[in-house]
């Protein structure tokens, strides 16, 4: 119960941010403009608290619903506005400058995302040092001449300091179905360049295992050996006796020595009753467990509710990424500019029907980063914040109604005819825009839900 509520106060902490962040742009733009708002919100429904500053006694409020906020600016769409203020109301400025109102939500959100990674980069991150430890047979990597022990440099002259690092740029060339070129270090020292083929991929294979699953190239790591680091009281290994720290030499006749062949052993034989031979401490145990049988894509394999010992990382393998302020500030600008072109090609693929809508995730998700990015420190944290943030941008942007994106639209159509859209008109378009998004949201948590339950 703790992590969860742990996650909710993380997710309520990250919305209420970047809401501060996207509204504060609308409210700062409208209020150089000559515009006058009357309320600033973070939240909707009730409002739980409220003050009033400035000289137009703007109102400042919390409301009880955390999933969003407003800026509300005087308009004689909305109610009747004096004589002497109809110069400030919003339906009267003209067209770019309520452009730049509504610009300004969404370029707030990307200046923070900026900033956020600008901050992350000058400050350091730990990392893994890029030196390739396993390549797949007749994979991607394989077959472009990875071998183990390569140090990777470069990707196309970008210098390569993690194995992290430059991932993004991967993602867009491989939707780009592009070459890549990396330099490379070999074991005897010498400086090479490996060519990627990334064309045979598809726009569904794109995703957080690129590297690992779909190129076939893993990181030098120490060898995950078969010793239990979790375990869930209520699982089957959790009610047999076995614990945290317990080694497991066999299965049955098969020795085990590595965590995959524990999990060979166990997943291909659910609901069987299997013999462990366990060392804990000096002591050597003989333990029946029977895996849980338990269906996962489309098939039954055995689980026993046991997590692996994760071995700390070695120090060669350990590398530290930080930039100077300048190096840091472009970094930050580049990262925002790829996921934004990355956020847009995703949604264009799924329109295409190339990406699954599965990828789609709603706030019970979001929630669960926001509390594990939390757990793991500030700068973690702030890096999802950035990420949720440009992701917040280029929705926004996108032209439905109710959005930034569908009044910036409107405003086009009315610089292009020389005149407002009608009530009907609008009042249809904010139907159909809320009907959009009613649709996403309801997909959003659909697919939340299938998550948790998998």
């Amino acid at each position: 119960m703790s992590g969860v509520l742990h996650s909710v106060l993380a997710f309520v902490v990250a919305i209420s941010v970047l809401v501060v962040v996207h509204e504060f742009g609308h409210y700062w733009v409208a209020r150089r403009l000559g515009v006058k708002v009357l309320r600033f919100s973070v939240g909707f429904g009730r409002v739980l608290w409220s003050r009033r500053f400035g000289a137009d006694r703007t109102e400042w409020a919390v409301a009880a619903i955390p999933l969003g906020g407003y800026v509300k600016m005087l308009d004689e769409n909305e109610g009747a506005v004096p004589a002497g203020e109809r110069h400030r109301a919003f339906n009267r400025q003209p067209i770019w400058r309520r452009a730049l109102i509504v610009l300004a939500g969404p370029a707030f959100n990307f200046l923070f995302a900026i900033l956020a990674y600008s901050a992350v980069n000058m400050a350091g991150t730990d990392g893994l040092k890029p030196v390739v430890g396993t390549v797949a047979e007749h994979s991607l990597a394989s077959d472009a001449g990875f071998r183990p022990g390569d140090l990777l440099l470069a990707i196309d002259d970008q210098p390569l300091q993690s194995w992290d690092e430059r991932r993004l740029y991967l993602y867009e060339k491989a939707l780009d179905h592009a070459r890549v070129r990396f330099t490379v270090r070999d074991r005897d020292g010498v400086t090479q360049e490996r060519v990627l083929d990334l064309g045979t991929l598809s726009a569904a294979e794109v995703g957080a295992g690129l590297v690992e699953k779909q190129i076939g190239m893993m990181p030098a790591l120490p060898p995950l050996l078969a010793v239990i680091g979790s375990l869930d009281p209520a699982g089957p290994a959790g009610k047999a006796g076995l614990e945290v720290g317990d080694r497991i030499l066999a299965v049955g006749d098969q020795p085990v020595a590595v965590w995959p062949e524990l999990v060979a052993a166990v997943s291909s034989h659910p609901g069987q009753p299997l013999a462990f031979t366990v060392q804990r401490g000096d002591t050597r145990l003989q333990l029946r467990i029977t895996p849980q049988d338990v269906e996962s894509g489309g098939r039954h394999i055995g689980r026993i509710g046991a997590g692996v010992r994760i071995p700390e990382l070695p120090p060669d393998l350990r590398v530290r990424v930080h930039y100077p302020p300048l190096a840091a500030v472009g970094e930050g600008v580049e990262t925002t500019w790829r996921m934004s072109m990355l956020t847009l090609k995703m949604l264009a693929r799924m329109v295409t029907l190339e990406v699954s809508t599965k990828t789609i995730s709603g706030p019970l998700t979001i929630a669960q980063y926001a509390g594990a990015s939390a757990q793991i420190g500030l700068g973690s944290f702030v890096l999802f914040l950035a990420v949720v943030s440009v992701s917040l941008g280029v929705l926004n942007l996108l032209p439905v109604p109710v959005l930034d994106g569908g009044h910036l639209l409107f405003y086009v159509i009315e610089g292009v005819t020389g005149r407002p859209l009608s009530e009907r008109v609008l009042h249809w378009g904010q139907q159909i825009g809320v009907a959009l998004l009613v649709a996403l949201m309801s997909l959003a948590f659909y697919n939340d839900i299938l998550r948790l339950f998998n």
